[in-house]
């Protein structure tokens, strides 16, 4: 053989399958016999090799281009480190861990490495597809740990924007991909309904009711603008008439009922973007006692100080770079103080892991968070900070500025309404979070390739109409042999790879993985549908072939599923 082609596969058997590997797994087991075998000091040995699809079954399924990466550190050529890999792989398969997987190992030209698979591989990684249904994909790789994820935590001082709206489907769908990994997973929302900037919003509602019962009443220099508060104003009229009092107890009042009444428009929000928590956690139940019991832990660890008349964590004791005032001298608690008696009330709720997330101004506060835990008597390494960067808008190819404050921003519910929800879901979840977004308005509605949303959804829609035209149940049982194409063989190597995707996501707690997956299993899947008819006059031939596109549609809803997107029959 002279060359392979690349194809980005790499076998995976389902672990309910009696072959209990992976070819990289396989190959990655002999890796210190074989970098024991060629002399080659561990420093030196590369970390990385490619596993590619074989262009022609005579050359095997699958070969690997280690020997390659090796001849250089092993100062040999890659015919004669690839002999010394295939020693080391025979013995491996010998031991037994890869029975049932590969039939052969043989080597070509100048130094490839070919696996021939068993007869019947395809037929297992089918047929636990189809046996597991709603269940392939999900592991127990999380052994029932605790995790409690907050996220979106808006302030409950405006509508969503489009930018919590990330946060939000972000966080939800690691909650679904922990889940799918058998993690135990609460999802909690931490109501901000206390500190200054409710009473801002109180301020700022009251001075515009003011205006509206003919009266004044000075609008705060920092004060919420948008028209949403004006709003908030005339139905606080409607509900009071004119009793609200003009005065700081009046500020309090009519923040108390703008905070409910956005938080209700807030879950609104997010029931229609499919997004639900366990738990709603009030800022204002930890002023009671809880931060006073932290900050009694905290002294008694010497871990709180006084300085002009302020008090003071020693957070650069915990690698922070410097220490931060946790109480004013005026007696007011900095957001840093309640922060400590909620991350420490999670924990005493028999969490095992806390996973944030944060907006970007928050990089500066992760490592007074972890030290806070820390001091608390908590492991840092159980807190888990998660920046999720920023939304740009676009619309017409310009970007559209936003503000809370002066009212000049697009809501969470006007693009939801605009592109629909699964279009907004998959555009949120489709860049890693440490990556700024940019999200194009005409895109998202576009009914075309170019569209993820759309191409993702077109999929399993015209896996559904092959099902449909076929007339006929779906065998049970087939003659799968038959499927034996390059582009079946991409097609079902690349199914066989979502529990593996899956568990490396949860793993890495990048949710954006499963959506590469799928953009990439639609690409394998539209190549296959390309060249090859499923629904043909051979009727074995048919058979296999209706059997291998009802694995991707499962695996496609699946998929589709863990990103809280419709899988549609039609499109």
């Amino acid at each position: 053989m002279g060359r392979c082609r690349q194809c980005e596969v790499a076998i995976f058997i389902p672990l309910s399958s009696p072959m209990k590997t992976s070819i990289k797994d396989f190959v990655d087991s002999a890796i210190p016999e074989i970098v024991r075998a060629l002399a080659i000091p561990a420093s030196a040995a590369p970390l990385s090799y490619e596993i590619e699809l074989s262009k022609s079954p005579e050359h095997g399924d699958i070969c690997i281009n280690l020997a390659f990466r090796l001849a250089g550190p092993a100062k040999r050529s890659p015919r004669m480190v690839a002999e010394v890999i295939k020693k080391a792989l025979d013995k491996e398969r010998n031991s037994g861990l890869a029975v049932g997987l590969i039939d052969r190992i043989e080597l070509a030209g100048p130094g490839f490495i070919n696996f021939f698979l068993k007869r019947g591989a395809g037929n297992e990684i089918l047929n636990a597809i189809r046996k597991e249904n709603e269940s392939y994909g999900k592991s127990e790789a999380g052994g029932g740990k605790k995790v409690l994820i907050e996220f979106v935590s808006a302030n409950p001082t405006g509508p969503l924007t489009i930018a919590h709206g990330r946060q939000a489907i972000v966080g939800d769908t690691l909650a679904r991909l922990l889940e799918m990994s058998g993690y135990r997973v609460t999802r909690e929302y931490y109501l901000n309904d206390a500190g200054r900037q409710i009473r801002l919003l109180g301020a700022s509602v009251l001075s515009r009711y003011a205006e509206i019962v003919g009266q004044t009443y000075p609008f705060p220099e920092e004060g919420y603008k948008g028209a949403y508060v004006a709003e908030l104003a005339e139905n606080l009229q409607k509900k009071e008439g004119a009793k609200v009092p003009l005065t700081e107890k009046g500020e309090a009042k009519a923040g108390a009922f703008a905070v409910e009444s956005i938080m209700e428009g807030i879950l609104e929000d997010l029931n229609m973007l499919h997004v639900t928590f366990d738990n709603y956690f009030s800022e204002k139940s930890l002023y009671k006692e809880k931060i006073a019991e932290a900050f009694k832990i905290l002294a008694g660890r010497s871990a709180l100080y006084q300085k002009d008349g302020a008090r003071w964590f020693k957070s650069t004791d915990y690698g922070d770079d410097k220490d931060r005032v946790v109480q004013k001298s005026t007696g007011e608690f900095t957001y840093l103080a309640p922060d400590m008696a909620y991350h420490r009330d999670k924990f005493a709720r028999g969490n095992e892991l806390l996973i944030n997330l944060v907006g970007p101004d928050h990089h500066g506060y992760v490592a007074r968070l972890r030290g806070a835990c820390q001091a608390l008597g908590h492991n840092p390494e159980c807190v888990k900070v998660l920046i999720v960067q920023l939304v740009t808008l676009y619309r017409g190819g310009a970007p559209f500025r936003m503000s809370t404050r002066a009212g000049e921003f697009v809501t969470l519910r006007e693009l939801m309404e605009e592109v629909g929800v699964d279009a907004a879901r998959v555009f949120f979840i489709q860049r890693k979070i440490d990556t700024h977004l940019d999200f194009d308005v005409e895109l998202a509605k576009k009914q075309s390739d170019d569209n993820p949303v759309f191409y993702l959804q077109y999929a399993h829609a015209r896996i559904s109409s092959i099902l449909a035209f076929a007339g006929r149940p779906i065998p049970k049982q087939a003659d799968l042999t038959l499927l034996k194409e390059l582009e079946t063989m991409a097609l079902v190597k690349k199914l066989s790879e979502f529990p593996e995707q899956i568990a490396d996501a949860a793993r890495l707690l990048e949710p954006y993985r499963v959506f590469d997956y799928l953009r990439e299993l639609a690409q394998v899947f539209h190549k296959f549908y390309t060249l090859h008819r499923v629904v043909t006059d051979d009727l074995a031939l048919t058979d296999a072939r209706l059997i291998l596109v009802d694995a991707a549609r499962i695996v496609f809803r699946n998929g589709l599923n863990i990103l809280g997107v419709r899988a549609p029959e039609k499109m």
